[in-house]
Protein backbone atom coordinates (compact mmCIF):
# COMPACT_ATOMS: atom_id res chain seq x y z
CA UNK A 1 0.00 0.00 0.00
CA UNK A 2 1.57 3.16 -1.00
CA UNK A 3 1.16 5.84 1.98
CA UNK A 4 1.06 8.94 -0.37
CA UNK A 5 0.60 10.24 -4.02
CA UNK A 6 2.16 13.63 -5.05
CA UNK A 7 1.25 15.62 -8.41
CA UNK A 8 4.22 17.92 -9.31
CA UNK A 9 2.48 21.23 -11.22
CA UNK A 10 4.10 19.62 -14.28
CA UNK A 11 1.83 16.78 -13.99
CA UNK A 12 -1.22 18.40 -13.29
CA UNK A 13 -0.70 21.18 -16.46
CA UNK A 14 0.27 17.90 -18.45
CA UNK A 15 -3.20 16.69 -17.77
CA UNK A 16 -5.69 19.86 -17.96
CA UNK A 17 -4.42 19.54 -21.88
CA UNK A 18 -5.84 15.97 -22.50
CA UNK A 19 -9.44 16.88 -24.14
CA UNK A 20 -9.89 12.56 -24.45
CA UNK A 21 -12.26 11.63 -21.81
CA UNK A 22 -11.41 8.10 -21.81
CA UNK A 23 -7.86 9.09 -21.44
CA UNK A 24 -8.57 11.09 -18.66
CA UNK A 25 -10.84 8.21 -16.89
CA UNK A 26 -8.02 5.16 -17.83
CA UNK A 27 -5.24 7.78 -15.95
CA UNK A 28 -7.47 8.42 -13.54
CA UNK A 29 -8.04 4.40 -12.86
CA UNK A 30 -4.02 3.73 -13.07
CA UNK A 31 -3.70 6.71 -10.25
CA UNK A 32 -6.32 4.66 -8.26
CA UNK A 33 -4.28 1.44 -8.82
CA UNK A 34 -1.02 3.26 -7.78
CA UNK A 35 -1.89 4.02 -4.21
CA UNK A 36 -3.56 0.50 -4.10
CA UNK A 37 0.93 -0.74 -4.86
CA UNK A 38 -0.11 -1.82 -8.01
CA UNK A 39 1.42 0.07 -10.93
CA UNK A 40 1.03 -2.32 -13.81
CA UNK A 41 3.00 -2.00 -16.86
CA UNK A 42 6.06 0.12 -16.04
CA UNK A 43 9.60 -0.19 -16.24
CA UNK A 44 12.34 1.92 -15.16
CA UNK A 45 13.69 4.72 -16.89
CA UNK A 46 17.35 5.33 -15.00
CA UNK A 47 17.75 8.39 -12.88
CA UNK A 48 15.10 7.44 -10.17
CA UNK A 49 12.55 7.66 -12.89
CA UNK A 50 10.37 4.86 -13.78
CA UNK A 51 7.32 5.20 -16.73
CA UNK A 52 3.75 3.73 -16.44
CA UNK A 53 2.87 3.26 -20.31
CA UNK A 54 -0.64 3.46 -21.19
CA UNK A 55 -2.17 1.49 -24.26
CA UNK A 56 -4.38 3.72 -25.49
CA UNK A 57 -4.52 6.01 -28.66
CA UNK A 58 -1.29 6.65 -29.85
CA UNK A 59 0.43 5.53 -26.31
CA UNK A 60 0.49 7.31 -23.35
CA UNK A 61 3.17 7.56 -20.17
CA UNK A 62 3.00 8.59 -16.35
CA UNK A 63 6.25 9.71 -15.54
CA UNK A 64 6.94 9.15 -11.40
CA UNK A 65 9.40 9.20 -8.45
CA UNK A 66 9.12 6.95 -5.87
CA UNK A 67 10.81 8.48 -2.23
CA UNK A 68 11.04 6.64 1.15
CA UNK A 69 9.00 3.80 0.07
CA UNK A 70 5.76 4.78 -0.01
CA UNK A 71 5.40 8.26 -1.66
CA UNK A 72 4.84 7.90 -5.34
CA UNK A 73 5.96 11.31 -6.80
CA UNK A 74 3.81 11.74 -10.65
CA UNK A 75 6.11 14.34 -12.37
CA UNK A 76 5.14 14.71 -15.96
CA UNK A 77 3.02 12.83 -18.85
CA UNK A 78 2.57 12.94 -22.14
CA UNK A 79 1.85 10.93 -25.50
CA UNK A 80 4.40 8.81 -27.38
CA UNK A 81 5.61 11.48 -29.56
CA UNK A 82 6.54 14.18 -26.86
CA UNK A 83 8.01 10.45 -24.65
CA UNK A 84 12.12 12.01 -25.42
CA UNK A 85 11.46 15.45 -24.09
CA UNK A 86 9.01 14.52 -21.13
CA UNK A 87 11.98 11.89 -19.89
CA UNK A 88 14.26 14.30 -19.98
CA UNK A 89 11.97 16.42 -18.22
CA UNK A 90 10.81 13.60 -15.51
CA UNK A 91 14.74 13.09 -14.83
CA UNK A 92 15.49 17.13 -14.10
CA UNK A 93 12.15 17.32 -11.91
CA UNK A 94 13.20 14.20 -10.19
CA UNK A 95 16.36 15.50 -9.22
CA UNK A 96 14.63 18.57 -7.73
CA UNK A 97 12.49 16.94 -5.37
Amino acid sequence: MIKKVKFLKEFVLSLEKIKDEKLLAIIAMRIHRIRNGNFGDSKSCGDGVSEIRIHYGSGYRLYYAIREQDIVILLCSGDKSEQQNKLKMAKQLAKEI
